[in-house]
């Protein structure tokens, strides 16, 4: 290898190790999300087929599995409730506070997320939909409870779908009658598949925020400094 081309080589790897630290976070959710997904397909498949053969019915592969509606159902009942306790997250932290928790804007001052973008110094970095302004600007301004808004609605969707397909093969199995995706939002068995995730979620919001009071974890933006008193609020 020539000296330019292993400098070149060198340099590669540098911004490469560099842009990994820079995303270190996102890329450890994400490669945390592939490897539970997978454990999910995997185990709902021969969960599935189990019960499949117990009925009678022929075992699936994987690929047949996740055209089924129980695969729908398993995957986005869980993904409406994540998203429905981040998107309230994000808007409830807009108008409410917690007295000492981290995660609570501070009190009796203004944040800086709170702060009109109309009034802020526009340089090249600035956000376009900031340099624009406009529609464009107050759609920006709301745009992560907006994006979360449309996952959930989304989730809660395919969940119906797969949720009714589900319903109707269980329906047929027993000889009893089958529902559209409409009246199988009128079951009990949507909303308990529901509520029985939304509760959790909300649950661990709550232990964060009140937890985070007065506990600590050096070195997290989720905690105070361990050595803030407990009842000093926000960053």
């Amino acid at each position: 290898m020539t000296d330019v081309s292993h400098e070149r080589h060198t340099a590669g790897a540098g911004t490469m190790g560099k842009w990994v630290k820079e995303h270190g976070l996102l890329l450890a959710n994400i490669g945390l999300f592939v490897v539970f997904f997978v454990g999910m397909v995997l185990s709902g498949a021969s969960t599935y087929s189990d019960e499949q053969q117990a009925h009678g019915e022929p075992a699936v592969t994987v690929l047949q599995y996740l055209g089924t509606g129980n695969f729908l159902e398993a995957t986005f009942e869980n993904w409406e409730s994540e998203f429905l306790q981040m998107g309230m997250y994000v808007i409830l932290t807009v108008f409410l506070f917690q007295k000492g928790s981290s995660e609570s804007k501070p009190l009796g001052r203004t944040a800086p997320q709170d702060e009109d973008p109309r009034q802020a110094k526009l340089k090249e970095s600035t956000p376009w939909p900031v340099r624009r302004g406009g529609w464009v600007l107050k759609l920006y301004e709301h745009s992560l409870s907006l994006m979360f808004l449309l996952l959930f609605l989304a989730s809660i969707a395919l969940h119906a779908v797969g949720g009714a397909e589900d319903y109707n093969s269980d329906q047929q199995a027993h000889g009893q009658p089958t529902v559209t995706v409409l009246g199988y939002l009128a079951t009990s068995r949507f909303w308990f598949e529901s509520f029985q995730n939304w509760q959790s979620e909300f649950l661990a919001v709550a232990v964060l925020v009140g937890a985070s009071v007065y506990l600590r974890e050096k070195g997290s933006p989720e905690s105070k400094p361990v050595a803030e008193p407990h009842y000093e609020t926000g960053a």
